[in-house]
């Protein structure tokens, strides 16, 4: 019988809404030591976790705030750290845990920086998977670290899988709530205002990722990853809508046998399941609730309303650079929706418009070296976009 106790974990974008649920998951657990905490920019939150859970190593990735706050820290006896770069200082040998909820792509640099250092990393940072995937398998395999995707989707593959002769896999299919306009006239959701976008209707998520829902630029976001994850084709991956985001994955075998995985939308399920893989820890969930699985209600989704995920037929068969393209463009345009500089038709629109520009097709054929790359070709985009005006 294995020993579950005195186990190290370090959370990467411990003030956002992941970072939050998994502490709220530990936080009875005395068997946990929180090793390591790390926010962008929210300092205030980032001391008050800290304080709570004695954790003496704290990072702010912002350099402004990093220097206003790290005498506040000193005096809280905390060590404040700029990056990532010293984490070999604090860490001498392998934690337990790391959970990685940066958002964008900053979250890469971190993530490759501790896969050295952890056991087992988790991760819910969708454009470091998207954009980095080929350079985080690599460092997986060679420091041996356990990987776990916590999104809600990723993860009910994982453990659906997990068990299976993966040759025998036909068909991975993704589930989508399809946002608040699911059932909203094509016509009018053109003109709709960012704080009705930001209203979705099962999950509490951030400004940014809640766009992506409503424009489900995030299932096709969600479809690379799991073609990066599982390493199948993009041909097996497809996508049906369910308002209710209780369904949230089907495995479909070649022996004939279907999977299913089914939990409340709530974070905090695939993140204890992920960190209490082995161990008799349980957590309290509602009944089954039957009027939705009488009533899944799944329909293919409706090309013509939500037509960004027409992308997944142009993408190139193994990782690229096209993908930092991609989600370098997603996240331009969003913000700009957000400061209601355009609106949500042309929101999609230039999403589209812009993927298929000639000059970024020949990224589709460049695989991703190093992180540099990565990064010098998201502000090469960023800076082509302002030049186009947008």
């Amino acid at each position: 019988i294995k020993v579950y106790m005195n186990k190290k974990i370090a959370i990467l974008g411990s003030t956002g809404s992941i970072g939050k649920t998994t502490l709220n998951s530990i936080s009875s657990d005395k068997r946990f030591k929180v090793q390591i905490l790390a926010a962008n920019k929210n300092a205030k939150k980032l001391l008050e976790q800290a304080i709570s859970f004695n954790v003496k190593d704290v990072f702010i990735q912002d350099l402004k705030i990093y220097n206003i706050y790290k005498i506040k820290f000193k005096k809280k006896k905390i060590r404040l750290h700029h990056d990532l770069k010293n984490i070999n200082i604090i860490l001498k040998k392998k934690i337990d845990f790391c959970i990685n909820a940066i958002s964008g792509i900053d979250g890469l640099e971190p993530t490759l920086k501790i896969i050295p250092f952890t056991k087992n990393i988790l991760i819910s940072n969708k454009e470091s998977l998207i954009c980095g995937w080929h350079l985080i398998k690599k460092k997986l395999l060679f420091h041996k670290t356990n990987f776990i995707p916590i999104d809600s989707e990723h993860f009910s593959i994982w453990k659906l899988i997990k068990y299976e002769n993966q040759n025998l896999i036909e068909k991975i299919i993704l589930t989508a709530s399809g946002g608040p306009f699911l059932k909203i006239n094509q016509k009018k959701i053109f003109n709709i205002k960012p704080n009705l976008a930001l209203k979705h209707p099962n999950w509490k998520m951030g400004k940014k990722i809640s766009i992506d829902s409503a424009t489900l630029m995030n299932k096709v976001f969600e479809v690379i990853e799991a073609k990066n994850i599982f390493g199948v084709d993009y041909k097996k991956i497809s996508i049906l809508t369910h308002p209710k985001s209780y369904l949230h994955a089907i495995i479909k075998f070649k022996n004939g046998m279907v999977k299913l995985l089914i939990h409340e939308p709530d974070m905090k399920i695939p993140i204890f399941n992920s960190i209490y893989q082995t161990n008799n820890r349980f957590m309290k969930t509602n009944n089954l609730d039957l009027s939705i699985l009488n009533n899944l209600n799944l329909k293919e989704v409706d090309i013509k309303k939500f037509f960004l995920v027409k992308l997944l037929n142009k993408l190139p068969k193994n990782s690229s650079l096209f993908e930092t393209v991609l989600v370098t463009i997603n996240d331009h345009l969003v913000y700009k929706f957000l400061e209601k500089k355009i609106n949500f038709k042309d929101l999609m629109k230039l999403i589209y418009k812009y993927s298929n520009l000639k000059e970024f097709q020949k990224y589709k054929k460049i695989s991703p070296k190093n992180v540099d790359e990565i990064y010098n070709l998201r502000n090469y985009v960023s800076l082509k976009l302002d030049t186009l005006g947008i």
